[in-house]
Parts: structure tokens; C-alpha cells; sequence
């Protein structure tokens, strides 16, 4: 009885975390929202792309704030691979200051971001995905005209300390798609900060 009480309890926390919003297969709208830059960005910006590596983030989560030197390399590696990152930053900024789009610049500029790194100023992109914690990664792979979500979850198993990461889901996922293979696991659970809402 225990052990189905704690299946039961992981299949609801797994259902309500990824329900709403894209799951693997489904065909991607795309955006056009504010780069740091002062320029919209869109993916139809890049027809060459193979897909594209989408990371919900912001500037005040720890986690994010682990993750960015990863996320910086992820781009370097993979964006002349066709699978550039597009960073969108979900939070409401009345109800998380820090996330501000004047402190994005900032945070972009002292990072030296290869990558757009752009605001959902009205929260309207970050459901349409599913995305509930920063950061929350979005593979997208081309399928003909469309993008079509290949990977959803974490962009690793360690947060914490990248050297000591064993399973680099993201990457992972994205050789699986270039060698045309489904990546498994195609779904993993993002840890990091909630989305900020008023």
C-alpha cells in the first residue's frame, strides 16, 4: 500500500508539472518577443536552424544562475550545429523586480551572452510551452516547415556542481535528434525556481 501511496504521489506531482502546455511531438507556434538588445526575436529568424534550444530563464534564480556558464556552452557547441538557445525570461517583473528588463541587459552584458536573450513581458509565451521553473529547457527539432518538441525537463542531473554532472540530458537529447533517434528519456523533471505571476 505504501509503495503504490508513493507511485501515486510521484504520478501526480509528474502529471500536474508537465500537463499543460507542449509535450514531445507537439508542433511549436512560434513568438516574436524583446531581445536585450532593443531587436524581436523569432525562430522564423533563423531558417537555417535545425531546431532550437529553449531555456525559460531569468536573472535572480540560483539555479539559473548555476546553470548559465552551461548554457553559454551549450550555444557555443551546439549553435553551428543548428541548434542555437533562445532564452526567454517568463517572470512578471512587478512581482520579481530583479528580472527586470533593464536588469536583463545587465545581467546579458556581464555574462557576455552569445545567445538572444529575451523578455515574455506578457506572459503569454511561457504557457503555451508548459514551462514552470527557471530554468525549464524546450528542445525543438525542424520537421519540414514545423518545430516540434523532441525533449523537455532538465538541462542535466547536477545543478549544483557541473563537474559533477553524470547525465547531461540536454546534449543528450540533441545527438539523439541529429542522429535521428528519439531521445530517451524525452521527458525529465526541471528543477530549479518557480515562474513569478501577479
Amino acid at each position: 500500500m505504501k509503495k503504490m501511496f508513493v507511485f501515486l504521489s510521484a504520478l501526480f506531482f509528474f502529471a500536474t508539472t508537465i500537463a499543460h502546455g507542449y509535450q514531445v511531438g507537439d508542433k511549436v507556434e512560434d513568438f516574436k518577443l524583446l531581445n536585450v538588445d532593443g531587436k524581436y526575436v523569432s525562430m522564423s529568424d533563423y531558417p537555417d536552424a535545425e531546431g532550437f534550444i529553449v531555456i525559460f530563464s531569468c536573472n535572480h534564480c540560483p539555479f539559473v544562475v548555476a546553470y548559465e556558464d552551461r548554457m553559454i556552452e551549450l550555444h557555443n557547441e551546439f549553435a553551428p550545429q543548428g541548434f542555437p538557445v533562445i532564452a526567454i525570461n517568463p517572470n512578471d517583473t512587478i512581482a520579481q523586480p530583479q528580472d527586470s528588463y533593464s536588469l536583463m541587459k545587465v545581467r546579458a552584458k556581464e555574462k557576455n551572452f552569445p545567445f538572444p536573450y529575451v523578455i515574455d513581458a506578457d506572459q503569454k509565451v511561457y504557457p503555451k510551452f508548459g514551462a514552470t521553473h527557471t530554468p525549464h529547457v524546450f528542445l525543438l527539432k525542424r520537421d519540414g516547415k514545423d518545430l516540434r518538441v523532441a525533449y523537455i525537463g532538465a538541462i542535466d542531473d547536477n545543478h549544483r556542481d557541473a563537474s559533477q554532472v553524470e547525465e547531461k540530458f540536454l546534449a543528450n537529447a540533441i545527438h539523439a535528434v541529429k542522429s535521428g533517434r528519439t531521445p530517451d528519456p524525452a521527458v525529465t523533471r526541471a528543477i530549479g525556481c518557480t515562474i513569478k505571476t501577479r
